[in-house]
């Protein structure tokens, strides 16, 4: 059995300092790691970057044309397209 890096499994956050210029920072956390207050290397105070992200939506990808279009995304009842 081959054992995986556990870094490979971390996600990666972006922070960035709280100053007149920000500077931006990845940085590879656990989930249940708190957030960062200070910048690893200068001690400058910073916030973590929201940013986009793999989203899961409760009843699948619906089409733009209205909420009864195509119902949910998948082969045979895709209303988007890509199984088309």
């Amino acid at each position: 059995m081959r054992v995986l890096d556990s870094l490979s499994h971390m996600p990666t956050y972006v922070y960035e300092t709280i100053s007149p210029t920000p500077e931006r920072f990845e940085i590879r956390q656990r989930f249940d790691d708190p957030a960062l207050t200070a910048h690893p290397e200068t001690g400058a105070p910073v916030r973590r970057v929201m940013s986009g992200g793999l989203a899961v939506l409760p009843n699948g990808l619906k089409s733009n044309d209205g909420p009864d279009a195509g119902g949910g995304c998948g082969p045979g009842t895709c209303g988007c397209g890509r199984f088309n």
